[in-house]
């Protein structure tokens, strides 16, 4: 490390302590010693005290209490303790289930409830609680009267239950900065959590997004960790309550501070990615969040999908162990995410001793591989492969956690104290809460003329189909995982932000206008357009570029027509993430950045309107904890970069009378100077993110072996240049075979059409083509259709290697959508065909392809 890196380490971390005290002194002190470190030293051999702190835990180990849990776990069997680390979900076990096994928790992911109901009750939600509960405590079958626990994703409310009051997302009330209305929010969360039976929720979210690509923005409360430090304590307490008042009490539930470590700063935005950062960088940037959560008493800690230099963490023995829990001192648990164990290499879905080994105390396996997972952990503990000392120690931070919850000592979850009181759930009082959590989100960008606050006593026109859209203006992870397929029913007691404008206005003897395409009879006074991005969750949020609706500029046509019959525009836009809408700030008067508000969208009103008399009724108090981009390549803009020019900086936000007039800015696209960049499927080995399957009408498995048969198809590894980088595919011609790569999620490759680049495979035919041959790609809806290359291959030299090209023009214009592909290639013929594949990519175009398939 170079003394001037050093250097801006001691200032960030100057910096950083200045500005909130919860950090500890370490991070300077750790800063100085770390410019001496090797970073690139394995892992065996690094000192963890040289980067992260010893923690003053607020939450100490109780001696009465550590020797009742060494009692226990001394007098369990091998299957109870191994019991308590699977953690399946609801839709893939059953009450007796729960009775045979006494798992330690269970789990609802996104989009699951209750009897599979979405419009399950507060009731349907207690009497499964109570009949799980119930279940773990029989010992007529397992032996152990060892209570369950309940765990969900309550990210911004109880958002998986209908009519729950639903707060502004992270990345909004990161633009708020207020710790204090933070832990006001987590208060309200954790008591219609209770309502519910729950227990434990899986929250806060600590991510410091560093590439606004990353479909998780929205989860992070900024790009800097000055605001996520601050409020990870704000959030715990609010949830667990003070470690020296109600901590872990009738109304409060156990939080998870997530995800450990740097998720928000993988390569280019990518979830599940890689982070390359330095180990001085990841504990600076992305571990603040855990100093302070950890530091007030959260008693879990989700582990990340993300790498870390290569290194998955549900795997990585440094980061969980020798850091988390060694050297912080953490003595609570560590769960994994949704089957990430699975994806460490050697691992699988029902098999993997390696994260054990690691630090990982409770899989998260919510899919029907529970069972074998089961029975091999158990397995692996009698044959060594993991040491039952392992096992012990995370079954006693399982039973620590469940006791200083008093889930030992509580009633069963029908019986406790806010059990079955759904007058909380969406309370007024909460809702209040939530509508100043948007009121302090909105951060105003533009304001030209001083538009805003609007008079009410005005006709004004509401536009945009986000106007009167609850579940758009909410987002991901609300009601459903996505935050797609709702409808205003499903969020009753919500409110959409046409419902606050028609309120305002009409109130004060005003008239609003809602027409969703602008058109109106009588001209308005004003126009308030309410625009923006699409509900997404993890995976399915990443894009390449930071452009708003790049190729079908809607939007931006509503704004320009209003703006060119002379109506003065107010744009109020609805995103996860800063984005490049230049054009869009242009053909406003007014630009509000309202993020994802949540179920309150009245609240908005509150603040673009004045009173009837004209008054300030509140104002623009939001400022951007992301920076916003110069430019749609722009994805990577940080506070503090050495070459810093965001269009608009950290910090920013207009005030009400704030002299400040935007002029009209570049509408240009400015593209990368950088080459147009090949997108590896299959180099050798298959490259991350995709998925190598083969399959039938009847099956799909994915290739985890060197050889692999299914119905239709036989593969194998061949040799083409090293040794293994190719496949052999046997198609045996008894039906509709497939060879195919798949992402988990859908993948954002709208830049390499845009390049015109082609998809390149090498290709050495083994037999004569017996019927049709077909290439195509995927959406994650359906979307093209197969291309025929039949008479392509047929004109290919036997036995040899040979490059194919198909322009991806050619799968566009069959319907493709590249904003969201999650097969990029699959090869299929209902025929007898016996072919070796390689070296397959996106590439930029190159002339004299030896075949090739031209669609420009």
């Amino acid at each position: 490390m170079t003394n001037s890196k050093c250097n801006q380490h001691l200032d960030a971390a100057r910096l950083t302590k200045s500005k909130f005290s919860l950090l500890v002194s370490a991070l300077i002190l750790s800063s100085v010693t770390a410019c001496s470190l090797k970073e690139t030293e394995p892992a065996e051999k690094r000192d963890a005290s040289v980067v992260w702190p010893k923690l003053q835990l607020e939450v100490q180990p109780n001696a009465q209490m550590e020797q009742k849990i060494a009692t226990m776990v001394s007098e369990m069997t091998l299957k109870q303790k191994v019991a308590q680390m699977i953690q399946p979900e609801i839709r893939d076990i059953t009450i007796d289930d729960m009775r045979t096994y006494g798992f330690g928790s269970y789990l609802n992911g996104g989009g699951a409830f209750p009897n599979d109901d979405k419009h399950a009750t507060p009731s349907d939600w207690i009497a499964l609680a109570e009949a799980m509960y119930q279940a773990s405590t029989d010992d007529s079958i397992d032996g152990s009267t060892i209570p369950t626990m309940w765990g969900t994703d309550a990210v911004h409310g109880h958002n998986n239950v209908i009519g729950a009051t639903l707060f502004p997302h992270n990345i909004g009330l990161g633009a708020a900065n207020n710790p204090q209305l933070i832990e006001q929010i987590a208060a309200i969360t954790a008591k219609e959590v209770m309502v519910t039976g729950i227990d434990w929720v899986f929250a806060p979210t600590v991510a410091v997004v560093r590439d606004d690509r990353w479909g998780r923005t929205y989860e992070g409360y900024s790009e800097d960790p000055e605001i996520v430090g601050a409020y990870a304590a704000s959030i715990v307490r609010g949830l667990q309550g003070a470690a020296d008042a109600d901590f872990l009490g009738d109304e409060r539930v156990i939080s998870t501070v997530k995800h450990f470590v740097g998720d928000g700063g993988t390569v280019d935005g990518i979830d599940q990615g890689d982070n390359i950062a330095s180990e001085q960088e990841l504990f600076d940037l992305h571990a603040q969040g855990y100093v302070s959560g950890l530091s007030v008493g959260a008693q879990t800690v989700m582990a990340s999908f993300n790498s870390w230099n290569g290194v998955k963490n549900h795997g990585n023995k440094y980061l969980l162990t020798d850091v988390l829990k060694e050297q912080m001192g953490f003595d609570g648990f560590v769960v994994g995410d949704w089957n990430g164990h699975g994806q460490i290499p050697g691992c699988s879905n029902d098999n993997c001793p390696q994260t054990i080994n690691a630090g990982l105390d409770v899989y998260m396996v919510p899919t029907a591989a529970w069972k074998p997972l089961f029975e091999n952990t158990v397995a692996q503990v009698k044959s060594g492969e993991i040491p039952i000392a392992r096992i012990d120690d995370a079954v006693t931070r399982i039973l620590r956690v469940k006791m200083r919850a008093g889930l030992f000592d509580k009633p069963s979850p029908a019986k406790r104290t806010l059990s079955g009181k759904t007058a909380l759930i969406g309370a007024k009082e909460h809702r209040e809460v939530a509508r100043q959590a948007v009121r302090e989100s909105l951060v105003l960008l533009k304001n030209n003329h001083n538009l805003l606050p609007l008079s009410p006593k005005q006709t004004v026109l509401v536009a945009g189909d986000a106007a009167d859209n609850i579940g758009k203006q909410s987002g991901g992870w609300s009601i459903t995982w996505q935050g797609t397929n709702n409808t205003n029913a499903d969020f009753p007691g919500g409110s959409s932000i046409y419902d606050g404008i028609k309120a305002q206005v009409e109130n004060a003897g005003g008239k609003t206008i809602l027409n969703v395409s602008g058109d109106y009879a009588v001209k308005p006074d004003a126009a308030i357009v309410v625009f923006g991005e699409e509900p997404y969750a993890e995976g399915n949020g990443d894009i390449d570029n930071l452009e708003y609706q790049r190729g079908n500029k809607r939007d931006l046509a509503l704004l320009k027509k209003l703006k060119a019959q002379g109506v003065p525009v107010v744009a109020v836009f609805i995103s996860g993430r800063p984005m490049w809408v230049n054009a869009e700030l242009n053909a406003s008067d007014a630009f509000v950045a309202a993020w994802l508000p949540g179920s309150e969208g009245e609240a908005v009103a509150d603040v673009i309107f004045a009173d009837a008399d004209n008054e300030l009724q509140f104002d623009m108090t939001g400022k951007l904890s992301f920076s916003w981009p110069s430019s749609p390549t722009q994805t990577v803009v940080n506070r503090f970069d050495d070459d810093y020019q965001p269009l608009f900086p950290y910090g920013f936000g207009l005030s009400y009378g704030d002299e400040t007039e935007l002029e009209n800015l570049s509408e240009v696209a400015e593209v990368s100077s950088d080459e147009p960049q090949a997108i590896a499927i299959f180099t050798r080995s298959v490259q991350a993110p995709w998925v190598m399957s083969i399959g039938s009408d009847n099956e799909q498995i994915s290739v985890a072996s060197s050889v692999l048969q299914g119905e239709t198809v036989y593969l194998r590894t061949v040799d083409k240049v090293v040794q293994e980088d190719a496949r052999r595919i046997e198609f045996n011609g008894k039906g509709a075979g497939f060879v195919r790569f798949t992402s988990n999620f859908p993948r954002d490759l709208r830049a390499a059409i845009d390049s015109n680049s082609a998809l390149s495979f090498a290709v050495k035919l083994d037999s004569e083509l017996s019927d049709e041959v077909y290439v195509s790609m995927g959406c994650d809806i359906q979307c093209g259709k197969p291309l025929n290359v039949s008479s392509l291959l047929a004109e290919l030299p036997k036995n040899s290697w040979q490059t194919v090209s198909i322009d991806l023009k050619c799968f566009s214009d069959t319907g493709v959508d590249f904003s969201r592909v999650n097969s990029p290639f699959s090869l299929s013929t209902p025929g007898k065909l016996t072919l070796s594949i390689a070296d397959v990519a996106l590439l930029p175009r190159v002339d004299n392809q030896q075949a090739s398939i031209d669609c420009q």
